[in-house]
């Protein structure tokens, strides 16, 4: 027990610090490649940024232990919404400029709503991962297709005071790419490793340990940059980090997992872990795009409180959960 909790904090720091040094070294080169920068702000941050989801589902499914994946996707979502922008509206009211969110949020929403679908039969076949897949390839596609539209949008002005902040030789950023994604494998190995162990000896279910431990430790990156950003003011940065994580969660991640080993899904999953999923993404698309009175767009320390609170709730009842199981 010791020896899992010690490998779950090990693989946990190195996997953040892995994953920071692979997407830095990602964004630098695509800089470098000429990249446009809205589009690197987009796909190579945002996305990036769940890298540590990706390469911690992808080892779990191929362990054979794909609620553990299935939990680490839908609760990294969860903690990004309601304890990331909660904390860090709590901290400054974060303010909605960029029109690439605008168009995220709906969009999360509606990709939110497939997920759902294909929970209803109560499995993830490796058709309904095939088919997250293939819908997050066109996200991409348009994703790409913005960004090199070259039109000018706040996400992408925070992107490149970033990038003029923190050069890095090519050289450099190839190296951290290689040397990040070895690392992101290594730490992922063992953070699985000391959270299948934890959960068989406490008798929970991997998928609880997935939306929990795993969860949060996963969504360290979003949390610093979003920390980071909020400090300079960048506040399009911070939700467009939490978007696209999102849809690479729900949809990467996931389906990544469901192609590797299909599984079966509890009914909880659907009616408490994505109802609070999408109750989260539905109660961000208010406040970040149309706010309450539909003038201003903002949200709050009120709103960011309430996100906060929820996310206190959801994982004391989890924790409830493994309490009652282990006997405690």
């Amino acid at each position: 027990m010791l020896m899992a909790m010690g490998a779950i904090v090990a693989g946990l720091i190195l996997l953040v610090w892995s994953a920071d040094k692979f997407v830095e070294g990602a964004a630098a080169t695509a800089k470098h490649l000429g990249m446009p920068t809205l589009l690197i702000g987009m796909v190579i941050i945002g996305f990036g940024t769940s890298a540590p989801e990706l390469a911690v589902s992808a080892m779990a499914a191929a362990d054979g232990n794909p609620g553990l994946a299935l939990g680490n996707g839908y609760g990294s979502n969860i903690t990004n919404i309601a304890l990331i922008v909660g904390l860090t509206a709590v901290i400054a009211p974060i303010a909605v400029h960029s029109q690439v969110i605008r168009k995220e949020l709906p969009l999360l929403l509606v990709l939110t709503l497939i997920a759902g679908a294909q929970l209803i039969d109560g499995q993830l076949t490796r058709l309904d991962g095939w088919v997250l897949l293939a819908v997050f390839a066109g996200v991409m596609g348009w994703s790409i297709y913005q960004g090199f539209q070259g039109k000018e949008d706040p996400l992408g002005g925070d992107t490149d005071a970033e990038m003029i902040a923190h050069p890095m030789p090519l050289k450099s950023a190839v190296i951290w790419v290689v040397v990040g994604l070895i690392l992101l494998v290594v730490s992922s190995r063992l953070l699985v490793w000391g959270a299948v162990t934890i959960a068989q000896t406490l008798g929970v279910s991997d998928l609880v340990i997935g939306l929990t431990i795993v969860a949060i430790g996963t969504s360290l990156p979003e949390l610093a940059s979003a920390l980071a950003a909020v400090k300079k003011n960048e506040h399009d940065l911070i939700l467009g980090n939490i978007l696209g994580s999102g849809i690479f969660n729900t949809l990467a991640v996931v389906g990544l997992a469901a192609v590797i080993e299909p599984l079966k899904v509890d009914p909880e999953v659907l009616y408490r872990d994505w109802t609070l999923m999408l109750a989260l993404t539905l109660g961000l698309l208010l406040m970040g795009y149309y706010g309450i009175t539909g003038k201003r767009k903002l949200i709050t320390r009120g709103e960011g409180s309430v996100l906060m609170l929820v996310y206190v709730t959801y994982t004391g009842y989890l924790l409830s959960t493994v309490v009652a199981a282990s006997g405690m």
